[in-house]
Parts: C-alpha cells; structure tokens; sequence
C-alpha cells in the first residue's frame, strides 16, 4: 500500500510540475490552480506513504528518479522540448543511483 501511495504522489507531482510550466508564472488561473493542489496532493500521499511505513531514502530516491525521468519525457511529449542522448544518459544516472541506494540498503 505504501508503494501506491507514493506512486500516487509521484503522479501528481509530475502533472503539478508539467502544470507549472502551463501556468505561465501563473499567469493562468486553471494551471496555475493544477499547480497548488498537485503539489499539496503529492505532499499528502508522500506523507501516508511515509506514516504506512516506507523509508524516507526509499521514498524520496523513488520520488526523485521517477520524477526527473517523467517530467523530462512529459516536457517532450506534451512541450515540445527536446530531450539529448546526454539528458537521457543523466536520467539513467539518477536511476541508476536510486537502484544503488535501495540495493545497497541494510535490512531494518
């Protein structure tokens, strides 16, 4: 349970980031309102997957690769931005450090 709350909260961070660019310096009032209430979301469900028991460095190294690699593919998708073999090499990197972290986590 802890895994969807914070998949849930991965979720909503991504759409309130993609948002935030929409929002044009929150110039516009309905991405700029997806902003706020996306962000509260994800802070909401990061916290019940923290209370149910996920490990902070389990959490935020998820939260971080999953964000980083789908906000990049959101802004080329969605954005129109483009996205270099270095930018997707980076975006392995940080993946690949967060699968270090967790493989190298001692059991509690």
């Amino acid at each position: 349970m802890p895994y969807v709350l914070l998949a849930v909260a991965i979720a909503c961070e991504v759409v309130a980031t993609v948002s935030l660019k929409l929002s044009e310096g929150f110039t516009r009032l309905v991405p700029s309102v997806v902003v706020v209430v996306g962000y509260l979301a994800a802070f909401g469900f990061l916290s019940q997957a923290l209370a149910r028991g996920l490990g902070v460095s389990v959490a935020y190294g998820l939260w971080a690769a999953a964000g980083v690699a789908l906000v990049a593919i959101a802004g080329t998708v969605l954005l129109g931005e483009t996205l270099t073999w270095v930018q997707i090499g980076g975006i392995g990197l940080v993946i690949a450090g967060v699968l270090a972290l967790e493989l190298g986590a001692q059991p509690t």
